[in-house]
């Protein structure tokens, strides 16, 4: 899924911006529009808040989805506004100082936008195991998907504070990896080769309200709701 369908156009009379440009393998890089910034929007859900359950309780969904996620795409353009208008002004310290709230929300922005992909109902296929060309992959890498699950699982379960642990595919040495990123960093900080298939959330919001403090609970029971499918569409497109 490329950056560009995360953001869409605002008016003509905002000219500068920094966004992601290109793919979700690309790096943080500054753009200038004439016909104006790239903003975030909130996208849709394909399934109910409810829809999860009970892997994940609508509750957690509605708040997740409506609250901070919500909040991640507002904070980033209002840090667009400034950036703007720091940069119209010269205001070289100011557009220094908004960099961190950029890299903050709009990773939020990217991050959840994955993660609400990489979740489908249980009636839909949730938690169906990968076949063909991404099942073969996890099975050379890592040996089996029981394998991979439980190193996920052992990594999320490790992370300190907030942050995601992700299936990776490095595109330079077609290798698939496990990684984690802290806070709301996108996976395009740790190599712009590493093209994020699967996300899971293990800030607390993410569980809190059904699992409380048993994150490894939470880690366990998520993959009942994981959409193999798209991860594998993902890895398809860009091995091809």
């Amino acid at each position: 899924m490329a950056l560009r369908a995360l953001f869409t156009k605002r008016a003509p009379t905002l000219a500068c911006g920094v966004a992601s440009a290109g793919g979700i393998g690309t790096g943080w890089q500054g753009l200038c529009h004439a016909r104006g910034l790239k903003v975030a929007a909130l996208p849709d859900l394909e399934y109910d808040y409810g829809a999860l359950e009970p892997a994940i309780s609508g509750e957690i969904m509605r708040l997740h989805h409506q609250k901070h996620h919500k909040a991640y795409v507002s904070n980033y353009n209002d840090a667009l506004e400034k950036l703007d208008a720091a940069m119209a002004n010269g205001d070289v310290p100011a557009v220094v100082r908004l960099q961190s709230a950029i890299k903050f929300n709009g990773g939020g922005h990217i991050n959840h936008t994955i993660f609400w992909k990489n979740l489908k109902p249980v009636k839909e296929g949730g938690g169906e195991p990968p076949h063909a060309t991404l099942g073969w992959a996890i099975d050379t890498d890592f040996g089996s998907l029981e394998a991979l699950v439980q190193k996920m699982n052992a990594e999320g379960a490790a992370l300190q504070g907030s942050g995601w642990v992700w299936l990776a595919l490095d595109k330079e040495r077609k290798k698939l990896l496990v990684e984690t990123t802290a806070n709301q960093d996108p996976l395009v900080t740790k190599g712009a080769n590493l093209v994020p298939l699967l996300g899971i959330d293990v800030w607390e919001h993410a569980y809190y309200l059904q699992y409380k403090n048993v994150k490894p609970d939470y880690l366990k029971n998520i993959w009942s709701v994981i959409n193999w499918k798209y991860a594998s569409e993902v890895y398809d497109s860009e091995i091809a």
